[in-house]
């Protein structure tokens, strides 16, 4: 392996030359596995036994560099199409890459026809995000689009949490998915932003327990979107 390719491996950990090259890398076995069955190009695969262990160890993002990283060249970008039906999810300026990678695994788990990202949301081909994936990234279909305007020509129910939010155990969840459900998940610090909020049709409520004596102010973001997903999962069942 020529030092200018390890500079150029190492420089696709900085999304400026991520953007300019059009690829990413993906570390482990189980992950190149899934880019090469995905479908998705690949320019290159290297190998620790073929370039060595210091090689490995300048190319790779982790701090354990795994047997194996891949170049991979990243599909086109498209502008969404609004869907008929099925169950979405739109994630509002989620900054931390363990969290994104997290929910993308989250809504491969349930199944979720897609997934809308703010411009604002930390970019999905980074390395944290692309290794916490877990493979779902080359799964789930995903794009980065305007949230606010997304929502306004939603043509179905628009579903979000907040603190006075419906209990999302008792309130009424069109789970037929006969229209298109659009799910949004809030940033780590500051949740829902005010201009997603007010395209929000209907508002939900995530209670603790006990509810008058809550131990936490709020629940990971990650962690809200799976507990959201599950209880419109359940109620839609296994059709």
């Amino acid at each position: 392996m020529t030092a200018n390719e390890i500079k150029r491996v190492r420089s696709l950990r900085e999304k400026k030359f991520r953007d300019e090259s059009g690829c990413f890398t993906v570390e482990g076995e189980k992950l190149v596995a899934e880019a090469v069955a995905s479908g998705w190009e690949i320019e290159s695969v290297w190998r620790r036994d073929e370039i060595g262990e210091k090689a490995m160890e300048r190319i790779s993002s982790l701090s354990s560099p795994s047997p194996v990283l891949a170049v991979v060249r990243k599909p086109a970008a498209r502008e969404p199409q609004l869907p008929a039906k099925g169950l979405f999810l739109a994630l509002d300026g989620i900054r931390d890459p363990g969290n994104l990678g997290t929910i993308l695994r989250i809504a491969d788990w349930y199944g979720i026809d897609g997934v809308f990202a703010s411009h604002g949301t930390v970019d999905v081909f980074n390395p944290k995000v692309v290794q916490a994936t877990m493979g779902a990234i080359f799964r789930v279909p995903f794009h980065y689009t305007d949230i606010p305007a997304l929502c306004r020509a939603w043509k179905g129910p628009v579903y979000g949490t907040f603190l006075d939010g419906d209990d999302i155990y008792g309130k009424g969840l069109e789970t037929g998915l006969e229209r298109p459900v659009l799910v949004i998940t809030g940033s780590e610090a500051d949740g829902i932003s005010p201009e997603v909020a007010a395209t929000v049709s209907d508002r939900l409520y995530l209670p603790p327990y006990p509810p008058d004596d809550p131990g936490s102010e709020s629940l990971n973001a990650a962690v809200a979107t799976a507990l959201t997903l599950a209880e419109f999962r359940r109620r839609t069942g296994r059709a």
